[in-house]
């Protein structure tokens, strides 16, 4: 177990390859033969010197602000291996059939339940839950960094979401928590982060959050959610490699 210390210490680390990979987003390396430190870096004339100390500075400030996502990194990461570590073990037949049985539970409550039209969308929730399972444990096979990342990621946020907002459409139960919240979150979403890039006005002309509705907002919702962990799972990889490999190298 990490004690303080050495918490304090993995994070000087983490914070040190992060600004010496800050700075290689401008300057050149000379040869790893060269001694650690400034003169890693070609600085041959007195701007590049002035200008590498501005840059420092300023990864300085913002790498401290942007670590705790990194380590969130860190934490989507362990995850995604003990996931992937799991899958392997069972074998990816037995854990979609896992995920297929819990859905098809619900699907029966479905028919017991709701009326046909219920009954059919948790059906389609279900093989949609099931599908997104198998796909994304496919698009982390491919050993792809840009596959794992654009598609595994988005596929299983997607298995998430999408399935319980579903069955929520029909469930009073359900509806009466999913559906408020969902009201809520989209409104957020419309007075906030839309606004700022100036497509929230778009999106409440052309949509309307009804029915259907709440699954293409849920699914618009899961696809750069997935992006955004696969992401940061990336930076942490770069940051600190680690003894283990998460699907597709992501």
């Amino acid at each position: 177990m990490r004690t303080g210390g050495d918490v304090v210490a993995a994070i000087k680390a983490d914070l040190t390859q992060l600004l010496s990979g800050w700075r290689g987003l401008v300057f050149a390396q000379r040869s790893t033969a060269y001694a650690a430190g400034t003169d890693q870096w070609r600085l041959d004339t007195p701007w590049k010197r002035v200008g590498f100390g501005v840059w420092s500075l300023l990864g300085a400030v913002l790498l401290p602000i942007l670590y705790p996502f990194v380590a969130f990194g860190f934490w989507v990461r362990y995850v995604t291996r003990r996931i992937d570590r799991t899958i392997a073990s069972l074998g990816i037949l037995a854990v979609v059939g896992g995920v297929a049985a819990v859905w098809t539970g619900l699907t029966v409550v479905a028919w017991a339940r709701f009326q046909a039209s219920g009954f059919q969308a948790v059906l389609a929730a279900s093989l949609v839950a099931t599908a997104s399972v198998g796909l994304s444990w496919a698009a982390s096979r491919t050993g792809s960094r840009p596959v794992t990342l654009l598609v595994a990621y988005p596929f299983a946020v997607s298995a998430v979401f999408l399935p319980p907002v579903t069955a929520a459409l029909y469930s009073p139960v359900l509806g009466s928590v999913i559906i408020p919240e969902s009201v809520s979150l989209a409104n957020w979403l419309l007075r906030n982060p839309l606004r700022l890039f100036g497509v929230s006005t778009f999106f409440s002309r052309q949509f309307t959050l009804t029915g259907l509705g709440f699954l293409w907002m849920w699914l618009a919702i899961a696809i750069p959610t997935g992006w955004v962990l696969g992401a940061l799972v990336t930076a942490a990889n770069a940051v600190r490699p680690g003894d283990g490999r998460s699907p597709g190298g992501g």
